[in-house]
């Protein structure tokens, strides 16, 4: 097996220290079954990032962290990358001004989804009027912006065919946001809404009985923001084929970071995965490297590794540095950064020297603060298949000085 056991954890690829005490931590707590680092991981809030915990009939708010449902969708065009070459720029610029990015964005495009008759929001109800509204007039109006971080829609060239792919990265936004926070705040006996006292990125995970009142409406809820996330990512993916002019004839779309029911060893079992993708036998995934290395479609395989590993992989490259160390510390105040690793003129030249386009983005996010995704792939070489190879042409992400404030 690729994998090490490190005091009951099952580590794929080198193993972080922070990342792997956070995981020895999460083993301890509550009804574990067994606990995972992907060879992505790297510290998170409470359950590591790359980390995959299955608990006997317990939901964790926090494991499942503040991005529900963040993830991918990823879509082949019948275009050629030849084609649209001579016009990429036009294109980045119509993508980067009809696309939202950004913290507290909204889609001034006001968006009618069936997703807001679903009777899953009666959790927000018998949570009180006010938690209802707000957080679903928040959903309404930021369904189809995409936020800041490492969320992003790219563009891509085919390895090998030519084919020109489109792909997103985000998740359930604000909605997503303020319901893990109620959810964490209401297991600890504050008010849905209250502003939660400042938490340790190792503090223990917050958790529930999924057979409990609360337990159900979280779990409820998650769903929800998946459902909500899917309706997003499929909005801004028909934005961009609509800048294209074209149609997508394959499509791939999952979560990365949410808890599913699902049976392992004959046992029924909750999988919380924050930051890895589920690789069931034949199941297809979009991992997605840096804005200066390949990403790649996986599918999951049959084999005893992927078994121990519950169905799971990778979800990107992994961090090698914090957002801190790349881009230095920003003053509010003053708009200004002071002490980064990396510099812009650095970043500019990585990227444009990899063919790539960009649109946005930070330091933070520049090619230097990543693992090479085929060496995180190697380690799951006995899990995944890869069928497609995809590499980047066009990058579009939030601005350079947007506010993150995700955890995750």
């Amino acid at each position: 097996m690729a994998y090490q056991q490190i005091d009951g954890v099952r580590v794929w690829g080198t193993p972080d220290e922070g990342a792997l005490a956070q995981a020895k931590r999460c083993a301890k707590t509550g009804n574990v079954v067994q606990t995972l680092l992907m060879a992505d991981h790297h510290k998170g809030y409470s359950q590591p990032i790359g980390g995959v915990i299955a608990y006997d009939g317990q939901i964790s708010p926090s494991g499942v962290g503040y991005d529900i449902a963040c993830g991918n969708k990823a879509v082949r065009t019948g275009l050629l990358a030849d084609e649209i070459m001579p016009k990429l720029n036009i294109i980045m610029d119509e993508i980067s001004r009809r696309v939202s990015f950004g913290i507290g964005r909204v889609n001034h495009e006001r968006v009618d989804h069936e997703l807001f008759d679903d009777p899953d929001w009666a959790v927000y109800k018998a949570i009180g009027t006010q938690e209802h509204d707000k957080l679903k007039a928040l959903a309404q109006s930021q369904l189809g912006t995409v936020g800041s971080g490492n969320h992003f829609v790219d563009i891509f060239e085919e390895v090998g065919t030519g084919r020109v792919w489109v792909s997103n990265h985000f998740g359930s936004r604000g909605f997503g946001h303020k319901t893990a926070s109620g959810f964490i705040n209401l297991a600890a006996g504050r008010p849905f809404l209250a502003n939660a006292p400042g938490e340790k990125m190792d503090q223990p995970p917050v958790l529930l009985d999924l057979s409990s009142e609360l337990g159900d409406m979280y779990y409820r809820a998650m769903k929800l923001a998946g459902r909500y996330a899917y309706a997003g990512r499929d909005y801004v993916i028909q934005q961009v084929l609509d800048i294209l002019g074209t149609d997508a004839n394959l499509e791939v779309h999952n979560h990365h970071n949410f808890a599913w029911i699902e049976q392992h060893s004959g046992k029924e079992v909750v999988v919380v995965r924050k930051g890895a993708t589920p690789s069931a036998p034949g199941q297809v995934g979009f991992i997605g490297g840096s804005m200066g290395d390949i990403s790649v479609i996986v599918r999951g395989k049959d084999s005893e590794e992927n078994r121990e590993a519950y169905y799971s992989t990778v979800h990107g490259a992994g961090r090698i540095m914090s957002r801190t160390q790349a881009a230095g510390r920003m003053n509010w105040k003053t708009r200004k950064r002071s002490g980064g690793q990396i510099t812009t003129e650095q970043m500019h030249k990585a990227v444009r020297d990899f063919g790539v386009e960009l649109r946005g983005a930070g330091t933070d996010e520049s090619p230097y603060v990543y693992r090479k995704l085929q060496d995180v792939l190697d380690a799951h070489a006995e899990t995944i298949e890869v069928l497609h190879v995809l590499k980047p042409i066009g990058v579009c992400m939030a601005g350079a000085d947007e506010f993150d404030p995700y955890k995750d």
